[in-house]
């Protein structure tokens, strides 16, 4: 009984992390995009190829942060 009880906890966990992973990907598309590129075309300019990496490592950073904070508030809850 232990076991299948861990076996669907670690199925929900993964589930979680792919819908989080996909939800990250979503805001940072729909961010960092529009804010860095305003006339799409064919291709990115340097540009906004560096505005697109920027904007992204800092939505990845206060997302890193921001899980963090809430594992550790889930983990001291249990």
């Amino acid at each position: 009984m232990v076991d299948a009880k861990t076996d669907v906890m670690q199925q929900v966990r993964q589930q979680a992390a792919i819908t989080n992973a996909r939800a990250l990907v979503e805001k940072i598309n729909e961010h960092c995009f529009e804010r860095c590129v305003p006339t799409p075309g064919s291709s990115l300019s340097s540009g906004e190829q560096t505005c697109f990496n920027n904007c992204m490592e800092k939505y990845m950073g206060a997302w890193n942060a921001t899980s963090r904070q809430y594992l550790s508030h889930v983990q001291k809850g249990m």
